[in-house]
């Protein structure tokens, strides 16, 4: 059988079969139309081991004596007798290919196990790559793992992933790859605050723009686990899988079991080129928001600036406020007013109401249409808070359906079943019940038909521990049938765009955006902590994806105080939005931020159509970061790229020094001049610290792309936590 060798951007794969399996004999750089005979790769075999070569297969199996991790592990139930077959032998049956996409299965007729694995190169460079088992025996299969890997080469020496926690989700960790297997493990229900959106293994020092990057991300909202596992000869395979509970996957005889998608990019150019890699798939995607006609698909709409009510009202609704919140909003240019959390039956704090979908009437006398009229009226737009997943045991639902609540006991709550400990006052409704799927979607179903409600945040603001169905641990039901209470109203109101917000970024993953518009980024608006925040999340979700706000002057969540030009620079390289009550901006302030909302509806389509680029800067107290136009060759006079240095605390060094603009073409002339803050802006004082600037900082300074990359401008001098945005225009 000859080899499938799938190429794209820059990327090969090849896929041998001369092992009888389906063996990954290259993941990497392109090898061109041609390959050779591939026997010339048929490696030695040592002494003191299996008499025969191991494949690194597609299904990684103890059978080909594979000594790392399988990728399936289950086991057949017969008469009550379990741990049946344990160990398939699988071997290829088919391969099917067209274009950059295709299947190949695998099978083992003894064991009655077959698996089909669905393969495509997208056209950016991304590899999507999923299996379905099937058990084709006569008594059920229990399966406890199947797992998506890939290898990488033995010049793979440092590993990269993200961690963190409630505001401070995905930061970087670095570590050296050696023998044993280094795990990620999410038990959280959700794919979790310290949840890895990157997991990615390079070359030594590999960084923003240098070095050779394998990298994946695993599409799934529920318990996970995310590895690389390295064996006793030197190979590396780097992968993921859904972890599921006690038997939550037992297959009848004709049943199936799909894993989620496993997202792949190799890169050499660093970590950069991986980032293109998915923003091109996700602006590919024919539901994609899309922001201007230039991507080459129909255009939409411009991401809205949004003012979300959260900070500047927190429980306390009132008409006469919001509405003066609102016309505050429309002074400013907002786009979009979203009510948040406080508008339902009984919630009035946290401890109450949650799973009564029903408006407060005590509230509203008049429902929400009042304040949708004068949001509308404005020429803004109307959103609404939701959390359809979570109950508050104070609630009429609650009282009514306790037999609905998640818990791990097969004895419901009602007649007395444990419950897990609470989180934040609530308790997780159990979507698995299909009368409770029905009422949650009725209720949000009612509200979008009954009122003029464009937006959703949807919120979920708990792990889901113990998390049972009748007993039975069903995290696995859990995400799917949110997953399908998602695609179900998204069907019913085609119209309005639907948030991720999860404790802030707690499901940030792309198995929730393939059904949402956006995602909120972290409850943390304290720029300073947005700006790691937002640079790994970016590493894989484009920025108009990702909600960033101004928030106010002081931090909600840390208590900093930082300038406005600085937490307004952070928030323009995302979607752009306030929650802040802007009431109480006035004079040269508000002057300030009207410019800014101008600025970002100015520029809003590059920033969501342009490559996302960020320096190799020698000082770790500085950032350079920016977006870059992709595609067709910018118009003369247009502008060509955006970029933010950033002072995130004070630096070693007496200056900067020069720094390079990357993502430029080399052969173009452009033209360098900062635009905020400039002289005259309120803030610009307060951010620099020098007698003389550099002396390009007042009139600009003009060169072609590849002097900018190599050679580079000498930055002026910032105070710590300040920001400088530039504008880099086509000449």
């Amino acid at each position: 059988m000859d080899p499938l060798h799938l190429r794209s951007a820059g990327t090969s794969l090849v896929i041998s079969f001369d092992s009888g399996e389906a063996e990954v004999i290259h993941w990497g750089a392109d090898l061109g139309a041609t390959l050779p005979d591939l026997a010339i790769l048929t490696s030695p075999v040592p002494h003191s081991a299996i008499d025969a070569r191991v494949p690194a297969g597609l299904l990684p199996q103890a059978s080909s004596s594979w000594r790392g991790r399988p990728a399936l592990r289950g086991s057949r139930i017969t008469d009550g007798d379990s741990g049946l077959d344990f160990s398939s032998r699988l071997r290829t049956t088919s391969v099917t290919s067209e274009g950059s996409s295709a299947q190949i299965v695998q099978a083992d007729a003894d064991t009655g196990i077959s698996v089909s694995s669905h393969l495509t190169l997208h056209d950016g460079g991304l590899l999507e790559l999923r299996h379905t088992v099937t058990n084709e025996g006569t008594t059920p299969f229990q399966v406890d793992e199947l797992a998506t890997v890939l290898p990488v080469a033995p010049d793979a020496v440092e590993l990269l992933d993200l961690t963190g926690r409630w505001c401070r989700e995905r930061h970087p960790q670095r570590r050296a790859i050696q023998q044993g297997t280094w795990v990620r493990t999410g038990r959280h229900g959700r794919t979790g605050h310290d949840s890895s959106l990157l997991f990615a293994a390079g070359t030594l020092g590999f960084g923003n723009r240098h070095g050779k990057v394998w990298a994946t991300h695993l599409a799934w909202s529920g318990n996970h686990e995310q590895f690389a596992d390295t064996i006793g000869d030197g190979r590396t395979m780097i992968g993921g899988s859904e972890l599921l509970g006690p038997a939550e996957v037992v297959l009848a005889p004709g049943g199936s079991y799909t894993t989620p998608a496993l997202f792949a990019a190799y890169s050499d150019a660093g970590l950069d080129g991986i980032t293109d890699a998915f923003y091109s798939w996700f602006r590919s995607r024919p539901h994609h928001v899309l922001p201007a006609a230039s991507t080459g698909l129909p255009a939409g709409k411009p991401r809205p600036v949004v003012l979300n009510t959260w900070e500047a009202v927190y429980f306390d609704h009132n008409l006469d406020t919001l509405i003066e919140l609102a016309e505050s909003a429309a002074d400013l240019g907002v786009e979009r007013f979203v009510l948040d959390d406080g508008w339902f039956r009984g919630r009035r704090n946290d401890q109450a109401g949650l799973g009564d979908w029903y408006v407060d009437e005590t509230l509203w006398p008049n429902g929400l249409t009042p304040l949708i009229e004068a949001v509308t009226s404005r020429g803004m737009e109307f959103g609404l808070w939701v959390e359809p997943e979570m109950v508050n045991l104070d609630s009429d639902i609650a009282r009514a359906h306790p037999d609905w609540i998640v818990g791990p006991s097969a004895i419901q709550h009602k007649d007395g079943g444990r419950l897990p400990l609470e989180w934040r006052n609530q308790h997780i409704i159990d979507l698995v019940n299909p009368e409770a799927w029905q009422y949650i979607y009725d209720r949000i179903d009612a509200l979008l038909a009954g009122n003029n409600i464009s937006y959703l945040k949807w919120d979920q603001n708990r792990d889901l521990l113990e998390h049972g169905h009748a007993g039975r641990s069903s995290v696995h039901e859990q995400t799917l049938a949110a997953y399908r209470l998602f695609d179900e109203l998204r069907k019913a109101h085609p119209g309005v765009e639907i948030e991720s917000c999860s404790s802030g970024g707690a499901r940030v993953d792309l198995g929730i955006l393939e059904r949402t518009d956006r995602i909120w980024g972290s409850d943390c608006n304290d720029a300073l902590e947005r700006q790691t925040i937002q640079r790994w999340t970016g590493a894989v979700v484009p920025p108009e994806l990702v909600g960033s706000h101004i928030g106010p002057t002081t931090s909600h969540t840390t208590a900093r105080t930082h300038d406005l030009s600085f937490r307004a620079i952070t928030a323009l390289f995302g979607h752009f939005g306030m929650e802040w009550d802007v009431r109480s901006v006035q004079g040269e302030e508000r002057e300030e931020l009207r410019r800014l909302v101008g600025l970002y509806k100015e520029h809003r389509d590059l920033i969501h159509s342009g490559r996302r680029v960020h320096a190799d800067v020698a000082s770790d107290a500085l950032l350079l970061h920016g977006v870059a136009a992709a595609g067709t060759p910018v118009v003369k006079g247009t502008t060509a790229a955006l970029f933010a240095l950033v002072s995130t605390r004070t630096s070693a060094a007496e200056e900067p020094g020069r720094i390079g603009l990357p993502g430029l073409d080399a052969e173009r002339s452009y033209r360098v001049e900062a635009i905020f803050p400039a002289p005259g802006d309120a803030d610009y004082v307060h951010t620099f610290t020098q007698v003389q600037p550099p002396a390009w900082l007042s009139d600009g300074a003009a060169a072609s792309g590849r002097f900018l990359a190599e050679v580079g401008l000498p930055m002026p001098i910032l105070n710590p936590e300040h920001a400088l945005l530039l504008k880099v225009t086509a000449l």
